[in-house]
């Protein structure tokens, strides 16, 4: 990253760098005349020139003010603002009945619905473990039919492009990366054919999901908090491709879900497995709701409230063809060689940023050393 690129906005010190360029343009020549001013009021040449020599950091403060303008981290995890079209008086009657409909018919529909077959799931998984007989393949058929009922609640209106993963026998020995916008990115793609996917350890009703069906399938569980796990993840993920009798394996690389607008970085682990790697991008449209899961606002249960009490969620899914790692390519070569892929077809912005800094933030001890590093360049 170039100088630009240089800024505390992640850590929320300055909100959401939304500052215009127009603004700083025209409050940069002001400090300029005032530190010429306050020079000249100064008693002594000695505290003319201190102050001068002080007040002379107003190109660094435009340079500082231009990297939080062009500051995209936090743009990667902001939900889009609905439109407010209906403020016209003819409209309004008509917006007022669709809210009425979408939240007092369809959501208690969509939720009876999707309570009903995780009824019917649950019954499903409790017969398969006194069914020994192709218990692997019922269970993933269980989980795939699942899926496809989530999708239904939310009357998805799913296009998937390209080659799609086979539904005969297994394709074990790949691996499948996506952007990712929410949790429900797996439930589209598995509805076409089940992955096994390295997911976050969650509590509640998502947690027994993940405990119960995604073990079946042999879904690889972390805590992103924990060194141990990191590490016990990364034998696991070499032993699950190394098996081809496996269901193929998803991965996001990103990490974290990002409002379908940008990308970050991705991780290099699922890129140095030796193994295939088929691009997927989902891109969905925002024109009936929004589908980006904004974990620090939101819990995921209230986050599928919000799509069942919406007219419909639409996206695009496109297969790409499987890459392999050229001789001549680094790991993280690949891997944004990858990512860029999945933007073009997309219609994503790439952004250098690393998606972990959305959970951590720095101790006010680093945050006072930086500031006394800062000032005494300043003073030298």
């Amino acid at each position: 990253m170039g100088a630009r690129s240089l800024s505390f906005a992640p850590f929320d010190s300055f909100g959401d760098g939304e500052l215009e360029r127009e603004e700083v343009q025209r409050v940069t020549p002001g400090i300029e005349l005032e530190r010429r001013a306050t020079a000249s009021r100064t008693s002594t040449p000695e505290d003319a020139a201190t102050l001068a020599r002080l007040l002379d950091c107003s190109g660094i403060l435009q340079d500082a003010c231009a990297a939080m303008i062009d500051d995209s981290f936090n743009r990667c995890f902001q939900e889009s603002a609905e439109a407010n079209w209906n403020f016209n008086f003819y409209l309004l009657p008509l917006w007022w009945c669709g809210w009425v409909i979408r939240h007092f018919v369809l959501f208690p529909l969509r939720l009876g619905f999707i309570l009903s077959a995780s009824a019917a799931f649950a019954l499903a998984f409790m017969f398969s473990h006194y069914c020994t007989p192709r218990r692997w393949g019922f269970e993933r058929k269980c989980v795939e039919l699942y899926a496809a009922a989530f999708v239904v609640s939310w009357t998805g209106v799913i296009k998937y492009h390209g080659p799609r993963p086979s539904r005969r026998g297994h394709m074990g020995g790949m691996v499948y990366v996506s952007n990712h916008t929410s949790m429900i990115d797996y439930l589209v793609m598995t509805q076409v054919s089940p992955f096994a996917v390295i997911q976050q350890k969650h509590k509640g009703w998502v947690g027994l999901l993940q405990r119960t069906a995604m073990n079946a399938i042999d879904c690889i569980e972390f805590n992103r908090t924990d060194i141990k796990d990191r590490n016990t993840v990364a034998t696991r993920l070499k032993q699950h491709v190394a098996e081809k009798s496996r269901l193929p394996l998803l991965i996001f690389p990103e990490g974290t879900c990002v409002n379908n607008k940008y990308c970050v970085m991705f991780k290099r682990g699922a890129f140095d497995l030796g193994v295939d790697v088929v691009p997927v991008a989902i891109k969905y449209n925002n024109i009936f709701v929004d589908a980006f899961w904004n974990s620090r606002r939101q819990s995921f249960s209230r986050h599928l409230c919000t799509l069942m009490s919406s007219w419909a969620v639409v996206a695009d899914v496109w297969y790409m063809e499987p890459q392999r790692k050229r001789e001549d390519e680094t790991s993280i070569e690949f891997a944004e060689r990858v990512r860029g892929m999945i933007c073009k077809r997309a219609g994503l912005k790439a952004v250098p940023w690393d998606g972990m800094l959305k959970y951590y933030r720095p101790s006010p001890r680093e945050c006072e050393a930086r500031r006394k590093a800062f000032l005494a360049g300043l003073m030298a």
